[in-house]
């Protein structure tokens, strides 16, 4: 989705470091302060940036979630434009806000920075206030500024990456840049930032906490904030999941609380990604995964062996299955061979 070329307001106003506007925790913006990085509450890979600092460069602003696997699969194209057009006058300035509660923990999101060779500025958005300050809905989301500060293009979740570079070179160009060289697109990405079957895509993000989720099929529902022994049903349908053993449901995610729980899902995908983390930090959990009952040899994911077995060892984004060919139906088993697992979504691709 691309925007009109003339937008009001204003985005190069920032009044000054994230101190002040961070003292009211989950505030908007000044309304004299749109488009502002002010509410960041730190920076990585750079000193704090005002749109003072910015003016007269082009900025792109990438609305990101480390776990996001649509994200992740834009990344290859925001991380070549910047490669390909800082020398052009390219600001690109990640903006970093969290969707789990976990993604909070900068200590999470350095390492997978460095994981991800993403070498540009980053805003830490932990309240939301630069979210806010765009009137921002959406991982991912790129908005391109003018060298005057305008709001010209916006581009919300993936695809689109043909017109949003045009836009990027139309405004270098307007900025003054002479030759910005040939047009970096298409990209392809690689491991877990390869392009989803969207030909064969039938499944949708699932949640695991009892807050956002849908097509929970054991027995009884979700037994919220309590530790529960859960069975799952003999069949599940597209769409569905369970849980088998000792369970404690929680909003975000639930968290295995005996060795040998077992978590089910029905899908119609490619690739199967599981947001998940040890509940005890530094501790890790063994897992092995079985699709339709067996073990997934030559389809298994980056983080899962040819049997089967893999380790949460950090929060973050796991690739269960990845098939050769296009996406099918079938039935993913993970049983958690250690306690505290906490799982928080399952993603396809």
């Amino acid at each position: 989705m691309t925007s009109e070329d003339d937008f009001p307001r204003n985005f190069l106003n920032d009044v000054g470091p994230a101190e002040s506007p961070a003292s009211e925790p989950g505030g908007l913006l000044p309304e004299e302060e749109p488009f502002s990085f002010a509410g960041a509450t730190g920076w990585l890979n750079s000193p704090p940036l005002t749109g003072a600092a910015l003016r007269g460069r082009v900025v792109l602003v990438n609305f990101w979630t480390y776990t996001c696997i649509n994200w992740l699969r834009a990344l290859p194209y925001v991380r070549a434009w910047e490669e390909a057009y800082r020398r052009h006058g390219l600001v690109v300035i990640g903006v970093h806000s969290p969707e789990f509660s976990f993604e909070h923990d900068v200590g999470n999101v350095r390492p997978a920075m460095e994981a991800l060779s993403i070498g540009y500025p980053v805003a830490v958005d932990n309240s939301f206030r630069v979210w806010r300050s765009f009137d921002n809905h959406y991982w991912p989301a790129v908005y391109l500024v003018d060298a005057q500060g305008r709001l010209r293009h916006t581009s919300f979740g993936e695809g689109g990456y043909d017109e949003t570079e045009a836009a990027l070179r139309r405004l270098l160009t307007e900025a003054g840049a002479a030759d910005p060289g040939p047009a970096v697109g298409p990209v392809s990405g690689t491991g877990i930032e390869a392009a989803a079957d969207w030909k064969t895509l039938r499944s949708a993000e699932t949640y695991l906490g009892y807050q956002r989720t849908s097509g929970f099929a054991s027995p009884d529902g979700l037994a919220g904030d309590s530790v529960h022994a859960y069975t799952a049903p003999p069949r599940l349908r597209r769409g569905q999941w369970a849980l088998a053993g000792s369970w404690r449901a929680g909003a975000e995610a639930a968290v295995s609380e005996a060795p040998g729980g077992r978590l089910f899902c029905r899908f119609h995908a490619r690739d199967v990604h599981l947001v998940a983390a040890p509940a005890a930090p530094g501790s890790e959990v063994r897992l092995r995964v079985m699709v339709d009952g067996r073990e997934p040899g030559a389809a298994s994911g980056l983080d899962i062996d040819p049997a089967g077995y893999g380790t949460i060892t950090r929060p973050g984004l796991y690739q269960l299955l990845r098939r050769s060919g296009p996406g099918a139906e079938g039935t993913a088993e993970i049983e958690f061979l250690d306690p505290g697992a906490g799982v928080y979504c399952f993603t396809f691709g």
